[in-house]
């Protein structure tokens, strides 16, 4: 193939105070990443220290863009995306490693099916390789307003290397096109993080497109390496924003019922365990994520 027919990518990380780990990011690029024509910015979320001479040193291409301030995943995000000049953007989070042929294969699906307008890698474990995180999304259940990756924590013995249609993308590695974007929007800031790709990946099918999941291409993720695994701070978002979610893209039954169960069950039961294990951050947390809906600065749009 000629390279004129190689359309240009964008990737685009987010690093905030990580430098270590979007450096073993960048030097995966190095090692295995031979797409020819290709465009990397990391975008630094107001971390302590510039970490772009570090950045440059392995990677003399990559353009750094510095916020002020932390704008979370979707601000900070946004702020790549509109600055990238690529026919497809690859937003990506720095506690990952690629494969060979990784960005072949997830075009691919756009070239396949026209109706594509996002699509997420197969995700393994970064410290069990050969571990399945992701093989596609299940359905949020309108009860809980949570669900499951499929094949999560499942050995990789080939069962989901079928392309499929899916729920939603994994945000941790999710290609889109251009012109989905400037169709549908960027992502949705009111979210900060957690939940958005979601609620992005439901704008975009209510444009008439579909989410795709690649099983050709494969990605390697460590997991929670910014936010921790259990946290505060993961409290309140997954909490605000999983009502958020559902408050935005539910019909009215289905968001009905979603608040009974939450308000009867979720709430009583969160609130016991929090006071019962003593875990009084996370006991504020989650009630800050509640209360945040009675907030009326905001909408839902």
């Amino acid at each position: 193939m000629q390279k004129e027919t190689f359309p240009l990518v964008s990737i685009v990380t987010l690093t905030w105070n990580t430098t270590d780990i979007t450096c073993d990011f960048l030097r995966s690029l190095n090692e295995h990443c031979r797409y020819p024509n290709l465009e990397i910015i990391v975008v630094d979320n107001g971390s302590k220290e510039d970490p772009t001479p570090v950045f440059k040193a392995i990677r003399p291409d990559v353009i750094v863009l510095l916020n002020g301030k932390n704008l979370g995943f979707t601000g900070g995000n946004n702020v790549g995306i509109r600055a990238a000049k690529g026919d497809y953007l690859f937003i990506v989070n720095n506690d990952t490693e690629v494969t060979p042929g990784l960005l072949e294969g997830l075009l691919r699906i756009f070239r396949d099916y026209p109706d594509a307008g996002i699509v997420s890698p197969k995700f393994h474990y970064f410290f069990h390789k050969g571990t399945i995180e992701y093989a596609g999304y299940q359905t949020v259940n309108m009860f809980t307003g949570r669900n499951a990756m499929i094949g999560c924590r499942e050995e990789d013995k080939g069962q989901y290397n079928e392309i499929k249609e899916t729920n939603y993308a994994h945000g941790g590695g999710m290609m889109v096109p251009r012109k989905v974007i400037e169709e549908v929007g960027p992502l949705p800031e009111q979210f900060f993080i957690y939940y958005e790709e979601f609620d992005w990946c439901e704008q975009i099918k209510r444009k008439g497109y579909k989410v795709y999941y690649q099983p050709e291409s494969l990605i390697y993720h460590k997991e929670s390496m910014t936010t921790g695994k259990s946290s505060p701070f993961k409290t309140y978002y997954h909490t605000r924003n999983r009502i958020l979610f559902m408050r935005r893209n539910m019909p009215a039954l289905n968001r009905i019922v979603f608040l009974l169960y939450f308000s009867l069950l979720t709430v009583p039961k969160n609130t016991l365990s929090f006071l019962l294990r003593k875990q009084w951050a996370h006991l504020r947390s989650f009630w800050r994520g509640i209360l945040w809906h009675f907030n009326k600065k905001y909408t839902l749009n």
